[in-house]
């Protein structure tokens, strides 16, 4: 299924009024991010929203850069985001960073002070804060906000011109201290970073906010409909004020969505870029990371994503979602994709006692059981093999219907084999095992002499490819303690990370998320495994998906995989106990 499109939901909705009210011509979407990481799961819900929103109405959507703060971009981030929205399926129209407007921006900042909207201000960050009031209490005049025009224009001009120190002043708008919305309690709208800029180099030494950029930005470009998560709620009155006050034209407005949640998984970019910073992963496409360049490389495909994206819907809720639901979707794409092969992760060699030595035979088998145009293979078979370990038991429980001495079992695609002895090392350790074969039983050749209870999987020795496997688990352990340290991070935060003109807001961050998040890594999250696989895999290439006999679904690795020597992802397991709900 191809997801392109977007279910019933209440801002197509808003969108087919207004095309019909006449108050819209062209529907223009932008998906804003900003390059200061990489892209995650969130993110991917957000492009084919508002891709997919424009495309069903035959409107346009920009991909636009929010770069307005030097410290923390970088050209990389710029690469990366555009490679995802491409490998998600999606082109945009036009190509902007909020720096090619910062001409227009300062004088729309300047205009604010003409008219008395905005104020250079003295205060220090803590200082704006302390002041700034609680959900119950008003904030409080700056001492600096009667300030005259003519001496706030020369403020800002100075400041422009790199006289002051970073935090040194700020650009404050001048709205209402006593709002009962915290946005509108006079929010910082420039601020001053001495920093090289990854677009304008040392042209500037001031940058606008996100909050006030960000509307400004969507009038220039003319988009219709201003999509963002519901977080963002609180800011529309800013963002209705910014463009109403700097006479910017009235087309654009903001509409919020319910954002994409998974429980046990980081989203916050600040998080995710800790755990790379401190080696806790091996970059921001580690097949550990909800990155959407993570999950590429682990192997999910983008059919699966927007599938997942679909089913989750467009609504003002936000719930946290089950990471299975995800699988589910991953596991749907792959069962017709995939060819089926046979991989050994915990090798434990067998003796074929009776099967002549030096012979080699080749067997048939089907690809895909549930794809018969997948064709079939040819695999070889001989007298040494390795099974997994795992499939042999010297004392086994009642029910087991593997391997054990005196018992048979089928190899797949091949004979029937019964155990004769168990060879062990010093320690006691079984490191090899003797068995016959009885070669009546060759599979596919209808025999039906008698049954075995267990079908095991395995390897031919001689010709079999060395290969490592990258077995994953939930790089966060407890899900409810992840939400608690959210709420509790949210809460110590609020209103301070994006209005701060210094780095003071993310120094709390910081401090905030040593006491929770890392707390919670699984060390477990990671397990590399040495076996191996067919011959026919020897030329696997990067980004070629296989589903291994009862191990799971794979995916040959972007990084560490080398000619003739593959390193698999575990993409997801084959089965799992999430169903969809019942329509």
């Amino acid at each position: 299924m191809e997801n392109n499109f977007t279910p019933p939901n209440f801002i197509k909705n808003i969108i087919s009024e207004d095309l019909k009210s006449g108050k819209v011509n062209t529907v223009i979407t932008r998906f804003p991010p900003e390059p200061n990481g990489y892209l995650h799961i969130g993110h991917a819900k957000a492009i084919w929203i508002n891709f997919a929103l424009a495309d069903e109405f035959g409107g346009r959507t920009n991909l636009r850069f929010d770069d307005t703060n030097p410290v923390k971009e970088d050209v990389e981030y710029v690469n990366s985001i555009k490679e995802d929205v491409k490998w998600l399926g999606f082109d945009w129209e036009e190509l902007h960073f909020a720096s090619d407007y910062f001409e227009e921006m300062y004088k729309r900042a300047v205009l604010l002070i003409k008219k008395g909207k905005a104020y250079v201000d003295d205060l220090s960050a803590d200082q704006i804060r302390e002041l700034r009031g609680t959900l119950t209490e008003p904030g409080k005049n700056s001492p600096y906000r009667d300030r005259s025009i003519e001496e706030n224009l020369d403020l800002f001009e100075r400041m422009r011109a790199g006289e002051f120190k970073d935090g040194e002043k700020v650009l404050r708008a001048k709205i209402d201290m006593a709002s009962p919305n915290i946005n509108l309690r006079d929010p910082v709208i420039y601020r001053i970073v001495h920093a090289s800029h990854h677009n304008t180099g040392d042209k500037w030494c001031i940058y606008p906010m996100y909050t006030f950029a960000h509307p400004l930005e969507d009038a220039i470009e003319g988009v219709t409909h201003s999509l963002c998560s519901t977080e963002f709620e609180d800011q529309r009155p800013f963002y209705d004020w910014t463009i109403a006050e700097t006479e910017m034209p009235n087309v654009s407005h903001q509409y919020e969505f319910g954002r994409l949640n998974l429980t046990q998984t980081v989203t916050s970019k600040r998080k995710l870029k800790k755990l790379v910073d401190e080696g806790i992963v091996d970059g921001w496409d580690d097949p550990r990371m909800p990155t959407i360049s993570g999950l590429r490389r682990r192997g999910y495909t983008p059919e699966a994503i927007k599938a997942f994206i679909f089913e989750t819907g467009i609504s003002k809720n936000f719930g946290n979602i089950d990471p299975k639901m995800l699988e589910h979707f991953i596991r749907e794409d792959l069962k017709m994709k995939a060819p089926r092969t046979m991989a050994v992760l915990d090798p434990l060699k067998v003796v074929i006692t009776n099967y002549p030595e030096g012979q080699v035979e080749w067997l048939e088998a089907e690809n895909n059981s549930e794809n018969p145009d997948m064709g079939s293979r040819q695999i070889p078979f001989s007298r040494e093999i390795y099974i997994e370990r795992d499939d042999f038991m010297e004392n086994p429980p009642s029910k087991y219907f593997r391997l054990f001495p005196g018992n048979e079992v089928r190899l797949k695609n091949a004979y029937f084999v019964k155990c004769n002895e168990v060879i062990k090392d010093s320690d006691g350790n079984v490191v090899e095992i003797h068995c016959t074969y009885d070669p009546e039983t060759k599979s596919g050749t209808g025999f039906t002499g008698r049954k075995v209870k267990g079908t095991i999987h395995w390897v031919e020795a001689t010709q079999a490819v060395p290969a490592e496997f990258r077995l994953y688990e939930p790089l966060i352990l407890e899900e409810e303690a992840e939400e608690t340290a959210n709420v509790a991070l949210e809460e110590t935060v609020e209103g301070l990370v994006d209005d701060a003109p210094t780095e003071a807001g993310d120094a709390v961050v910081e401090i905030a998320e040593e006491k929770t998040f890392l707390d919670l890594i699984n060390p477990n999250s990671l397990t590399i495994a040495h076996g191996f696989v067919e011959p026919n895999m020897k030329d696997a290439k990067p980004q070629d998906k296989f589903q291994f006999f009862r191990h799971g679904y794979f995916n040959v690795d972007t990084k560490y995989a080398k000619p003739g020597h593959p390193v698999f992802n575990l993409i997801v397991s084959l089965k799992s106990s999430f169903q969809l709900p019942k329509a």
